[in-house]
C-alpha cells in the first residue's frame, strides 16, 4: 500500500494524479512502486526523488545533497541501485522502483534492515534508508562480498555521524545470513 492510500492493483485503471503547475508540459507516467502499479502526471523535469517524496508521499527516501554526492536518496530501480535525485522520473516509464518502505514484509524486517538494527548501523538515522537500499542492491550484485570490499562498494553513501564500522558490520552480517539461506 502506498502512502496516502494510492494502492492500485495491476489490473485497475485509475485516473492519474495531477502534476503541480510548473510551466512545463506534464507527462503521464506509470511505475510499479513497492509492488503497486501507480499512474501519475509528472513534470518532465521532476526527479524520481521528488516524485517519490512529494507526489507519492514516500518520505523514507531522503533528499540530502540533491547533487548525487551523499547517497541518501538511493532506491532500487529495476533491481539496481540508483541515486534518485539524479534520475528523471519520466525516463523510467514502466520501471519497478523499490524504496525503503517496500522492503519489510508486514512486521518482518528485511534481513538488511534487521542487521542494521542488530549492529546499530545508524546514529542520527538520516542516511539510513539510503545506506540500507544501497546495501540491498550491493548484496544482490555481490552476494559473496567480503568485509574488506564493503567500504569501497558503499563509498557513494555518506554518513555524517561516521557509523561506518557499524554499517559495514551490518552489511557483512546480512551477507552471511543470505549465504546461509542459499
Amino acid at each position: 500500500m502506498l502512502a496516502g492510500g494510492l494502492s492500485l492493483g495491476a489490473g485497475l485503471a485509475a485516473p492519474p494524479v495531477r502534476a503541480e503547475a510548473s510551466g512545463a508540459k506534464p507527462e503521464i507516467l506509470t511505475l510499479v512502486v513497492n509492488g503497486d502499479r501507480v499512474r501519475l502526471e509528472v513534470d518532465v523535469r521532476a526527479s524520481l526523488l521528488d516524485t517519490l517524496r512529494d507526489r507519492l508521499r514516500l518520505t523514507g527516501t531522503k533528499k540530502g545533497c540533491d547533487q548525487g554526492a551523499c547517497g541518501a536518496c538511493t532506491v532500487l530501480l529495476d533491481g539496481r541501485r540508483v541515486l534518485s535525485c539524479l534520475t528523471l522520473a519520466v525516463m523510467h516509464e514502466g520501471s519497478e522502483v523499490t524504496t525503503v518502505e517496500g522492503l519489510a514484509e508486514g512486521d518482518r524486517l528485511h534481513p538488511v534492515q534487521r542487521a542494521f538494527v542488530d549492529h546499530d548501523g545508524f546514529q542520527c538515522g538520516f542516511c539510513t534508508s539510503g545506506q540500507i537500499m544501497s546495501a540491498v542492491g550491493l548484496l544482490a550484485e555481490r552476494p559473496r562480498v567480503t568485509a574488506a570490499e564493503i567500504p569501497e562498494l558503499m563509498s557513494g553513501n555518506l554518513c555524517r555521524c561516521a557509523a561506518y564500522s557499524n554499517i559495514r558490520d551490518a552489511i557483512e552480517a546480512a551477507a552471511h545470513l543470505s549465504r546461509e539461506g542459499e
